[in-house]
């Protein structure tokens, strides 16, 4: 199968979104379709083979974060000449009502579309003007995904319809294969937790775990914390006060110290305080056998399965994750049970298992495009 897959934001700063075309358009590749991407980027360099690029893109603030989006005349060119070149068999648009590529693609599309809603938010303002404007687009859709059921809900709330629920994928054995590491493994009295978010983005929740590291050296004076994510590290390290003498800052790092270091701390801390629809670092936590504890926000709650894969807290309570943390570090064996179930969960998300769900939304689609409609 032909398959063009639009990408909204910049591939110049990676997110979760990139990292599910890029993951799902080599699986699709590595069975044998023809897969075609186009993304905003200025770094062209770094496109992988499959991908074309629109140009740059202009940071704008949307759902508590920063998209990197691009839109205007000569994106919309740039978008219609790869349709024609690519003639797909199908078109799978990624948060089409985006203003940026993945909207332009929906608007020129002449073959079957299938659209994925990674989004979830409680309110948009923006789609409750934009909707009623954009309706008519909807119908060129033969099939939506959603990530989530939060996603599924934002869809469903703001669009209508309804939706496939189909998780991001994760190259689970990537993550399980991994060594631990010296440089982020702990020992008895000297345990070793984990971040990894943007540091100036405060819904990665650092914040909160700047607010609860005082207690958690109170209580184990030998712990570490190794914090990885780009972003301004002097003013980080500054939230945590004298207590940042126990805080490594990596910047960012690489796809194998990822695995590293999840495979090797004793906790993974996932603070995140809202906007998130899924949380495929979960799944890469699990998947390297770290134990997690994440706030209790419905994105998280779903992946942890309500606490039976991990451990979660009060969103945005700093005490509660420092309580949180002191309890299971104190309970070894809990978090060794905890850690196999979570890694037999994990395995429901990898990409032999998505892309395979993926597909058969689009040969649904196309299916679905060739039936005549009675009036």
């Amino acid at each position: 199968m032909r398959i063009g897959i639009a990408c909204p934001y910049s591939w110049d700063v990676p997110g979760g979104v990139q990292f599910h075309i890029r993951d799902l358009a080599a699986e699709l590749i590595r069975r044998g379709h023809d897969v075609r991407v186009i993304a905003p980027a200025e770094d062209t360099d770094a496109l992988p083979d499959f991908a074309s690029s629109t140009g740059s893109a202009i940071a704008i603030p949307y759902n508590g974060s920063v998209a990197r989006l691009s839109f205007g005349p000569r994106v919309n060119r740039a978008v219609r000449a790869w349709l024609r070149e690519g003639d797909f068999d199908v078109l799978h648009v990624h948060e089409p009502f985006v203003p940026s590529v993945s909207m332009l693609a929906l608007m020129s599309a002449s073959c079957p579309v299938v659209s994925t809603f990674h989004t979830a938010m409680d309110r948009s303002r923006a789609l409750e003007i934009g909707t009623p404007m954009l309706r008519p687009f909807l119908e060129k859709i033969q099939a939506r995904i959603a990530v989530s059921q939060e996603a599924r809900r934002t869809a469903v709330q703001y669009l209508g319809g309804d939706a496939y629920v189909i998780p991001n994928g994760v190259y689970t054995t990537d993550f399980e294969k991994a060594s631990r590491d010296e440089r982020f493994t702990g020992e008895i009295g000297r345990p070793t937790l984990g971040f990894l978010g943007r540091l100036d983005e405060p819904r990665k929740g650092l914040p909160v775990v700047a607010g609860a590291f005082h207690a958690i050296r109170e209580q184990f004076p030998g712990v570490r914390l190794f914090v990885a994510g780009r972003g301004d590290i002097d003013e980080a390290r500054a939230a945590f006060g004298a207590d940042a003498e126990a805080v490594e800052f990596l910047g960012g790092i690489s796809d194998e110290d990822k695995a590293a270091m999840l495979s090797s701390v004793d906790i993974y801390l996932a603070p995140n305080t809202g906007g998130e629809s899924f949380g495929i670092i979960l799944i890469e936590a699990m998947s390297a056998g770290s134990f997690v504890v994440a706030s209790d926000i419905p994105a998280f709650r779903a992946v942890l399965g309500g606490g039976n894969f991990g451990d979660q807290f009060a969103n945005g309570d700093s005490a509660a994750l420092a309580a949180t943390v002191a309890q299971a570090l104190r309970e070894p064996e809990r978090r060794a049970a905890t850690v196999q179930r979570a890694r037999a969960e994990a395995h429901r998300y990898d990409w032999s298992t998505v892309a395979s769900q993926v597909y058969a939304v689009y040969e649904t689609a196309v299916r679905t495009a060739r039936l005549e409609v009675d009036e």
